[in-house]
This record gives C-alpha cells, structure tokens and sequence, in this order.
C-alpha cells in the first residue's frame, strides 16, 4: 500500500476504528478507561508527525505572493469566523456544543489540506508556503475568536492551568520538535527520508486516537445521537459555504484556477489535530465537545471525497485550448 493510497482510504480506516471503539467500549468500559492514559500520548506523536509535513522553516515564503495570501487570510480569518458565528446559532441550544463546533470550524487546516490540494490539481506549492502561516496565525486568533463568541467565562477556561499544560505539552512541544527536526532534515539531503517515513504516521494514529476517544466516551456518543444529525447539516452547509467563497474570493482576487482550487481545500478544511487536544484538556462536563470535533472530521473527510470531484471538475474546472488539448484556465476571470 502506498501513502497515497492509505490517505485516500482514511475515511474507512477512521470509521472502522470508531465501530470496534465503540464496540469494546460499550463491551468492557472499564478498557475503555484504561485506554485513556494513553490518548494523550498518542496524540502528541501524531501532532508532531503531522506538523512535520508543514513547512515550518519557510515561513518567508508565505508572504511571496501577496494576492494569493491576502484571499486566503480574509477568507479563513475574517469571512469565514462570521459564517461560523451564524452556524453555531443553529447548533442544538447547548453551550458546549455550540462551543465545540466554533472550536473546530474557526481553525483552517495546515496538514492534510494539502494532500487533497495535490490530489484536487490545485496549486501545491501555494498551499505549503500558506500552511505554516496559517498554523501561526490560529494560535494566536483562536482564544479571540472564542472571547468574542462566548465572552469572559470561556476565556477564562480557555487560560487554565490544564488548557495552558495540554497546549504545550501537546501543541507547543510538538511544534518545537517538528521546527528542530526539519532544520535537522535540511543539513543532510539523505535525512529527508525521516520526513517522508513521518507521513505515513498521521492516518493510523488518528485511527488510534479516534478509537480511544470512541472506547472511553461511549457513553457520550450513545446520548449524542439526537443532536448529530443538525450538526450534519451544519457542517455540511459549512462545506458548501467554503466552496462558494473560495470561487468569490478568486475572482476577486483574480487568482489562477489552481490557487482557487486552493481556497476551496484550505476553506473547507478544518485542524482538528489542533483543537482536539485542547477539547480534552477542558474541565468536566465539556466532554461533549470531544463528541462534535470527531463528528466534523469525519463529515469533513466525506466532503473531501465530494470535493475532490466537485472543485477540479465544476468549481475551477479544466478547459480545452483551441488545439483541443486540456489546460488549466489562467484566471477566473480570464478568457476562454
């Protein structure tokens, strides 16, 4: 099996490792409980594996083109906070739901956006040189976001003992060991076979974490189902939402179709690797926010699947030079 081939078939892998979490949970808790002690282990290896395949020490090259970035700044950090702020309107009337889907729909993804960039013909090299930006700039916009939408109190947990120990020892570390081992990796050309080996890390431990999460929090899970189903239709309309601004975006910006393509994978994309850590870390009685983040990966990885055909195909589509070979349109705006 190829890395590639292992991604494009995540869906199932995460799906299958739910069913025997829930399965072995529901089975024998007292393994489900067990299986917690470890969570917080896994999840700082799969962060740090996965901050490896971001570009962490080319953070100059983000700001290389300056149309490009500002569409996909506005779009992330500005446009797409106030859509989410009408979503959680429409989430069940719980204040930790409604927390847990500002959480994970307020933060763009940095890692496997560009997988789907790839494999959806868009601009690649766009998309690595915005990630590491983007990791930098949800940092430090995310407690923002959530003071603004839920006020001091959330804020205030937000900034607790336990949020500030889980996001360094699961965000912050991880990131100085991933920064240190590309500075590493760039000394020698054959060391960048580490980097390669460490990508093949985040697809089976997420299925671990996922697995775990699923064992110990089965109780949650049961008692979720009534309100999973309109947080389907929020998410979902969170990835049509994406879609539509990424093609406003590019016509305002004038971007090439590839870099639109772009938009539409990093606007739809969302880092649950970030905010997971950081759902867990909370106080008893947010656990349900745990429940909503797992929920809107797996929505989003179903969505991926339709973005893949619907961005490339339809969104910024392939068209045909009058030699009758297929090319790439050059703007969105441009000729046919």
């Amino acid at each position: 099996m190829t890395r590639q081939s292992l991604e494009q078939h995540q869906v199932l892998i995460y799906l299958v490792a739910i069913s025997a979490g829930l399965l072995v949970g529901f089975m024998s808790p007292e393994v489900g409980a067990a299986l917690e002690v470890a969570l917080w282990y896994v999840l700082g290896v799969l962060i740090y594996a996965t901050m490896t395949q971001i570009p962490l020490t080319h953070l100059r090259e983000s700001f290389a083109d300056a149309r490009f970035l500002a569409a996909a700044v506005i779009g992330n950090f500005v446009v797409l906070p106030l859509a989410v702020w009408g979503l959680i309107l429409l989430a069940p009337d719980d204040s930790v739901v409604r927390l847990g889907v500002a959480m994970v729909l307020l933060v763009p993804c940095t890692d496997w956006f560009i997988t789907f960039t790839h494999l959806g013909r868009g601009d690649t090299k766009s998309a690595i040189a915005f990630s590491p930006l983007s990791l930098l700039l949800q940092m430090l916009l995310l407690p923002l976001y959530l003071w603004l939408f839920f006020g001091e109190g959330v804020a205030l947990t937000f900034a607790s003992g336990d949020m500030l120990k889980a996001f360094v020892g699961l965000i912050v570390l991880p990131l100085l060991a991933a920064f240190a081992t590309e500075r590493w990796v760039e000394r020698g050309a054959n060391r960048a076979v580490l980097i390669e080996r460490l990508g093949w890390l985040p697809v089976p431990l997420l299925a671990i974490v996922v697995f775990i999460i699923a064992a110990s929090q089965v109780h949650l899970v049961a008692g979720s189902v009534a309100w999973l189903s309109r947080l389907l239709v929020i998410f979902g309309a969170f990835l049509a939402l994406a879609s539509a601004l990424a093609w406003l975006m590019a016509a305002l910006f004038r971007l090439p179709a590839s870099q639109g393509r772009v938009l539409a994978f990093s606007f739809g994309t969302r880092n649950s690797f970030v905010v997971l850590p950081l759902a867990l870390a909370f106080p008893p009685g947010f656990e349900v926010a745990v429940v909503v983040i797992v929920f809107q990966s797996l929505v989003e990885l179903i969505g991926m699947a339709m973005y893949l055909w619907w961005v490339p195909g339809h969104l910024f589509p392939q068209l045909r030079s009058e030699s009758g070979k297929p090319r790439i349109e050059n703007r969105v705006r441009g000729e046919g």
